[in-house]
């Protein structure tokens, strides 16, 4: 399939790009040493490409993904790194079920839904889930009074990952994980969960990462020198051009815009309407021109799309579903 024939907008993968992304976290963090977190491309087809690539434990953040990744047959190992109060799902599945819990209505949930193991969820410095750590080691008791395994911890450290300072990552990431160490010695159990793209390879501390963004990128990450490269964009179509400026149809229905505008190589872009995005090209463009719309954030921007292109040399080699989209 050539790209020309591609309706637009339409989300590409640059083959070349995703591959040396697998292969550079894959010598990073070999094995069990990372947990590819599934929200940032939401593709099973993506999913068992990592797993090939030796990381067959994942990370998920919806009963969905749970519930499609052990379809897919990518249950060896699955982390639900989110709470929920309605089990039952998660316990009817074929897979290994691990769930995050804060409190005692999730520990609750857990048992009452058939889960058989859980990680105690520990707040590390951001203003979202997970316990005081003070009540880590409480909250592990009251779990495997209810006959839940506790196999250990997970905090997030994620106002810390997209900081572009590397100096101040790294203490930050330090004072976030010393936080978890101490809960995890409360709680026990062989597993310390955390970490981000951001912070793959300063946090020492967790057993496993959680890193998602990598194997796609966006440009948020890409301003933090990583050695990953941007696979990810949308092919839109130019459809207007005037004296100063151009529009193509790729919008804030085809766009994570929660980070900022997307990048257009060779443009200025101006702003970002529903079904449209105005830039300033640097050079002549017409009607009719293919370019290419980069975003800021990769997880909202896939999950806007019904699927994904891998595209080699302007080819289109492959088609893959986003079928984790919803809930």
């Amino acid at each position: 399939m050539d790209l020309a024939t591609l309706q637009t907008p339409a989300l590409l993968v640059d083959a070349d790009a995703f591959e040396h992304n697998l292969r550079a976290m894959g010598e990073s963090l070999p094995g069990s040493r990372l947990r590819p977190h599934v929200k940032a491309h939401k593709c099973t087809a993506l999913a068992a490409r990592q797993a090939a690539a030796g990381h067959n434990g994942f990370t998920c953040a919806t009963v969905r993904e749970m519930e499609g990744m052990a379809k897919a047959g990518l249950g060896d190992d699955l982390l639900l790194a989110n709470e929920v109060l309605d089990a039952r799902r998660l316990g009817d599945l074929e897979a290994r079920v691990t769930v995050a819990v804060d409190s005692p209505a999730t520990i609750e949930a857990a048992a009452a839904g058939g889960v058989n193991e859980v990680l105690i969820d520990v707040n590390v410095g951001l203003p979202r889930c997970g316990c005081a750590p003070s009540d880590a080691g409480r909250l592990a008791d009251l779990a495997r009074s209810k006959g839940l395994t506790v196999r250990g911890v997970m905090g997030y450290e994620g106002h810390v990952v997209g900081l572009p300072n590397r100096a101040l990552r790294e203490q930050l990431t330090k004072e976030c994980m010393e936080k978890l160490v101490a809960a995890h010695a409360d709680v026990g159990g062989e597993v310390a969960s955390a970490g981000g793209t951001g912070t793959y390879d300063i946090n020492t501390w967790a057993t496993e990462i959680q890193a998602g963004s990598y194997v796609l990128m966006d440009t948020a990450y890409g301003h933090l020198d990583l050695p990953f490269r941007q696979a990810l964009g949308v092919l839109a179509t130019v459809i207007s051009v005037s004296a100063d400026h151009s529009v193509a149809d790729c919008g804030l229905k085809a766009l994570g815009m929660d980070h900022g505008n997307p990048t257009i190589d060779g443009a200025d872009v101006w702003f970002v309407a529903d079904e449209h995005v105005t830039f300033a090209p640097h050079g002549r463009v017409t009607v009719g021109d293919r370019i290419r719309v980069v975003p800021a954030h990769v997880d909202p921007t896939v999950a806007y799309h019904e699927r994904m292109h891998l595209v080699r040399d302007g080819r289109v080699e492959d088609v893959w579903e986003v079928d984790l989209r919803g809930w």
